[in-house]
């Protein structure tokens, strides 16, 4: 037999949880994602220096 009150809670909780998110100051706020994309992103330098050598960018 279903659990009702497992699946009323497990529901619950997520409703609560994108409540919350939803509510946060931060989620239209464009100021912060200009500064995101000016922070450099070490991990997409090796990407970025292996699309110039495709490109035939400077090697043989």
């Amino acid at each position: 037999m279903i659990d009702y009150f497992a699946i009323a809670l497990t529901h619950g909780l997520m409703v609560l949880a994108v409540w919350r998110l939803l509510a946060r100051p931060d989620l239209d706020d464009d100021s912060l994602a200009s500064e995101e994309e000016a922070r450099p992103k070490p991990w997409l330098a090796a990407r970025d220096e292996d699309a110039g050598d495709e490109r035939g960018g400077g090697r043989g």
